[in-house]
């Protein structure tokens, strides 16, 4: 066991740990913050998508002794209060969801891709959002309706200080 420590949506959070336990039944089974999917427990689907310092991280893949001291976002966290954050909200206008299952990794993918983009200066297309999106896999829909809800809410979050966006 190993003592691991980290900041969770703004808490902090400390618990003793078997060193094989990943980030994700961390949150799940130990903090109970249960809308971090587990899909695959390969990498592959994405519904387990968070971000760790600012960056998102696939957290079925991540030990969860390897990132004590760090800063954890699920999407528990990324609301203010009662306001959804913009991305939340464009998946719900633009029905980017159906069963739901995929939806807290693709909303924290797509949060992290308009942060990059918008750092960067380069402009955040179409065929760009389709690329980010390789990452997770949604069995439910074609995509469209999820990719115009990133749209939509990139527009929103470029007018937004960076720091408000999570």
């Amino acid at each position: 066991m190993t003592k691991v420590t980290m900041t969770v949506n703004g808490r902090p959070q400390t618990r003793d740990v078997p060193d094989t336990t990943l980030l994700s039944d961390f949150l799940r089974e130990e903090l109970r913050l249960t809308g971090t999917h587990v899909g695959c427990d390969t990498s592959q689907c994405g519904a387990c998508v968070v971000h760790v310092d600012g960056r998102a991280v696939k957290a079925c893949t991540a030990l969860a002794v390897a990132l004590d001291g760090a800063e954890v976002t699920t999407i528990e966290g990324i609301a203010q209060g009662k306001e959804l954050h913009p991305m939340q909200t464009a998946f719900n206008d633009h029905h980017g969801l159906q069963c739901g299952f995929c939806t807290p990794g693709m909303i924290m993918t797509g949060i992290d891709m308009v942060e990059r983009y918008k750092a960067s200066g380069l402009p955040l297309t179409e065929e760009a959002i389709r690329h980010e999106l390789e990452g997770n896999i949604c069995r439910c829909t074609g995509y469209h309706n999820i990719v115009r809800a990133i749209e939509d809410a990139a527009q929103k979050m470029q007018a937004a200080p960076a720091a408000a966006a999570e």
